[in-house]
């Protein structure tokens, strides 16, 4: 299977990062995986190529506790540039928190898809793909 799906994993755990860099390739999910340490980055990263759908994520992998800006406060700043987007981007947010505060403050945004437990599976990850139907037709 080989496409051109565009992942970006906003996380700051290196070893998260690069554990979940090795499996998307080792099950070549991805071509093109970007990686971000805080939602700041990604979402400055986002601004500079705002109408350049070719760069910009089709999946993002948002962790929860980041230092600068965690993941909900970059759900705040995606939802304001979320209609200058030309892209549908789907997000889920991955964190370690089993907490039912976190996970129904996740719910409660509609721009994600789901709440995932860290860490994901292999089985997961190939289902997301063939959710977003990027499986094999990119």
């Amino acid at each position: 299977m080989s496409n051109s799906l565009n992942v970006c994993i906003v996380d700051d755990d290196d070893i998260y990062q690069f554990t979940m860099v090795k499996t998307l390739k080792s099950l070549r999910l991805a071509e093109n995986i970007m990686t971000f340490s805080d939602g700041e980055e990604a979402l400055d990263f986002m601004l500079d190529n705002l109408h350049n759908d070719k760069e910009l994520p089709d999946v993002i992998f948002l962790d929860i506790d980041m230092p600068i800006m965690d993941g909900f406060q970059f759900m705040e700043e995606y939802v304001k540039l979320k209609p200058s987007l030309g892209k549908k981007i789907t997000i889920y947010m991955v964190s370690s928190s089993v907490d039912p505060v976190d996970i129904e403050r996740a719910k409660k945004i509609s721009e994600i898809a789901d709440y995932m437990v860290k860490p994901i599976t292999h089985n997961q990850l190939r289902n997301i793909v063939e959710e977003l139907g990027l499986s094999g037709d990119r």
